[in-house]
């Protein structure tokens, strides 16, 4: 009759511990679904609720004074409550059970749980030694009692998937070995399995890690060329932006990483999709206050006072300088010069108001730019020689300015002497065109302007990928395009000087590496972590410490994928490359200090 509380010890779940190991401790909803497999093993399952009601009603396993007990501990020190069997003990006259009062008030999520507990009046037990005990009735009743089975976290066979290092995807077959059962490993490759999306070809087709000592320029410019053919839509701003950038690209490659304003400049023009017409304004200088009305009673037909003639109706070039010339024989040098502005004759106007007084001659100048159209180049131009960040600078991106590269070819092959105007204006137009989302075109003023790369977290940085904003979400913002971009740029700089990096872009390429172990090509990965270990063991781990452990720990799981090692003797192979260990070592050595 007696049973007994076997002495299975499990620690009580905490929040953060895995469902599906403590769904049997601290989630009773769980087991609503498996009644059934409870009921064909009941005392497993009585076991199990007990469990569950000492560890959510601690009452029930420690109750108070003055409160009624399903199970009391012998009050005399002895062998293990386990030893003990169970008799039967009622519960004070005039109370409840404290399990009958959960059912009642709803606290358990299953009449099946507690039934498990109360069946009648007589099923009440406590463990309370009986008087003739011995360890032959301990040892049979041990013997007769199954001992109770902790549940198992995967009841069904399933399948175990992991991937491995080296680009392969291991899977475990659901077979039963315990059974008799082979167990049955399958090893796939990433490569494989991948090959044919998108991503894939896309990391495949990039000539990385690009090394000014391993590649050959062409073929960088090859890319870029590809780039522009397939991923640029020319009829859209934005692509014609950022056709502009790899053109860019191509530029530095074929010039070694160098270039000047006017190659630039004849770039930008080239990726223009159409020289615009500017609509010219009328001349408004009138020097001698003379109104429209008083020059059309002076135009032609009528008699000129000065002369005493009739002017012809339709007047040539010649007939308008001659006139010019009459009025200064005359003297009368300002009706000359508002002559000269009303006939387009600004040549004569400059040169004349010139040797007269500088407020004369500004009064012309400005009468002549007044003429040309708010967006035309040359309006940027001649403020910018007038020592002005010019209008355009400040107005470009907008649809009723046109295009702003001709804008910016104009500043970058006209430069005055004030270098910091030069810089200034080409940074306005880029703060201007990247207020408007023309990410791309701003990008191109900034390298013009030598604006270096910052880094994601800061946002004042004006850029940290070229091609890129980084006040987007992190995935838009590293895309695999974007990286290889930018890795262009640095392989130019390369170019022009062999021991040119760029500190705050390694951060991208280690993801760029993680990104290709994914896809399947572990040893282009581990080539990428070594062109990483280079650039970091030249400046030292210190500046980047956290990159610098966390390039160890991608190569350590990748350096078997070398193939070097394959060329080694069976005995060697557990060698690493010196990169690797002189990594290791400073890292090491920083951690210390």
């Amino acid at each position: 009759q007696g049973r007994e509380d076997p002495p299975w010890n499990y620690a009580a779940p905490s929040y953060g511990d895995d469902y599906a190991y403590w769904s049997y401790q601290g989630q009773p909803a769980a087991w609503q679904g498996d009644r059934d497999l409870r009921q064909a093993e009941p005392y497993g399952t009585s076991y199990r609720d007990q469990h569950y009601y000492r560890g959510y009603h601690p009452n029930l396993a420690t109750p108070s004074p003055g409160q009624d007990s399903i199970f009391s501990l012998p009050p005399h020190a002895g062998p293990s409550p386990s030893c003990f069997p169970l008799s039967p003990q009622p519960p004070a006259s005039g109370q409840p059970s404290l399990l009958l009062q959960y059912r009642e008030s709803g606290l358990s999520s299953s009449s099946y749980e507690l039934s498990q507990y109360i069946h009648d009046g007589a099923d009440h037990y406590s463990l309370v030694p009986a008087e003739t005990w011995s360890p032959v009735q301990a040892g049979r009743a041990s013997a007769s009692t199954p001992a109770p089975v902790a549940p198992q976290k995967f009841p069904l066979p399933h399948v175990p998937v992991c991937f491995g290092a080296g680009g392969q995807l291991v899977l475990v077959c659901p077979h039963f070995p315990a059974e008799g059962e082979p167990a049955h490993v399958e090893l796939h490759s990433l490569e494989v399995l991948l090959r044919g999306t998108k991503e894939q070809e896309e990391l495949q087709a990039f000539p990385g890690p690009l090394a000014r000592e391993d590649l050959h320029k062409v073929d960088v410019m090859t890319f870029c060329q590809h780039k522009i053919a397939t991923s640029c839509d020319l009829s859209t701003q934005r692509g014609r932006d950022s056709a502009l950038l790899w053109k860019l690209l191509v530029l530095l490659c074929r010039q070694n990483g160098s270039m000047v304003g006017s190659d630039t400049a004849e770039l930008l023009m080239q990726d223009c999709k159409r020289l615009e017409k500017y609509k010219r304004q009328n001349p408004v200088a009138n020097l001698i206050n003379l109104s429209d009305d008083e020059w059309r009673a002076h135009g032609p037909g009528t008699v000129d006072l000065l002369t005493g003639e009739v002017p012809p109706i339709v007047e040539t070039l010649a007939q308008t300088v001659e006139k010019f010339t009459k009025l200064l024989y005359y003297g009368r040098k300002k009706e000359a010069l508002d002559w000269a502005m009303r006939n387009q004759l600004w040549g004569h106007a400059l040169f004349l108001s010139s040797k007269m007084d500088p407020r004369t001659y500004s009064w012309v100048l400005t009468g002549f730019t007044n003429t040309l159209a708010a967006n035309d180049p040359l309006q940027t131009l001649f403020q910018l020689m007038s020592g002005r960040v010019p209008q355009a600078a400040q107005c470009c991106g907008d649809a009723k300015w046109g295009d702003w590269r001709p804008h910016l070819a104009v500043m970058l092959s006209n430069k005055v002497g004030d270098t910091e105007l030069n810089h200034r204006a080409t940074v306005t137009m880029g703060d201007t065109l990247a207020g408007r989302g023309l990410t791309e075109a701003a990008h191109f003023c900034y390298l013009m302007a030598d604006i270096p790369f910052g880094y994601f977290g800061e946002k004042t940085d004006r850029m940290a990928l070229l091609g890129s904003s980084h006040r987007q979400v992190f995935a838009q913002f590293a895309r695999t395009e974007i990286i290889q971009r930018m890795e262009i740029f640095e392989y130019c700089q390369q170019l022009r000087q062999p021991k040119a990096c760029l500190l705050s872009f390694q951060v991208y390429k280690l993801i760029y590496a993680s990104r290709l172990a994914d896809y399947g090509l572990p040893a282009q990965a581990l080539h990428y972590c070594e062109k990483i270990a280079t650039v970091l063991l030249g400046q030292g781990p210190a500046s980047h410490p956290m990159l610098a452990r966390q390039v160890v720990e991608l190569a350590e799981r990748l350096k078997l994928s070398d193939p070097l090692l394959l060329e080694m003797p069976d005995q060697d192979q557990t060698l690493e490359p010196d990169w690797l260990v002189q990594l290791r070592t400073q890292c090491r050595e920083w951690e210390v200090r």
